[in-house]
């Protein structure tokens, strides 16, 4: 029993950790939270029979790399929004310089 905690939260703290360095990194927080439960299970197993914890000890590491990337990129991670007027501005006129572009180009029949 103590090996398939173990094992379910080495999957869900190495996916927490793949999340937290994407751009998904707020979906994070859901593996790790599960990493945290499977973990303490199994150190609950582990701690009646007398078994090793250092694979437990490690997943509760990996969880933690996760949560605090996660939380450092949800922290200084800025959003910026620009001006849409801008925006349009900037959008019609690469459209007139792609469509000046293409009348210039000559097609040799």
């Amino acid at each position: 029993m103590r090996n398939l905690f173990v094992v379910l939260g080495f999957i869900a703290s190495i996916l927490a950790v793949i999340l937290s360095v994407t751009p998904l990194f707020k979906i994070a927080y859901i593996p790790s939270i599960a990493a945290l439960v499977f973990g303490l299970i199994a150190f609950y197993f582990a701690k009646q029979k007398q078994l090793p914890k250092k694979s437990i000890q490690l997943v509760f590491l990996l969880t933690i790399i996760a949560i605090s990337l996660s939380t450092y990129k949800s922290v200084f991670t800025v959003a910026e929004v620009g001006d849409t007027e801008e925006m349009i501005q900037k959008e019609s006129e690469s459209e007139q310089d792609a469509l000046e572009i293409l009348e210039e180009i000559e097609l040799d029949e």
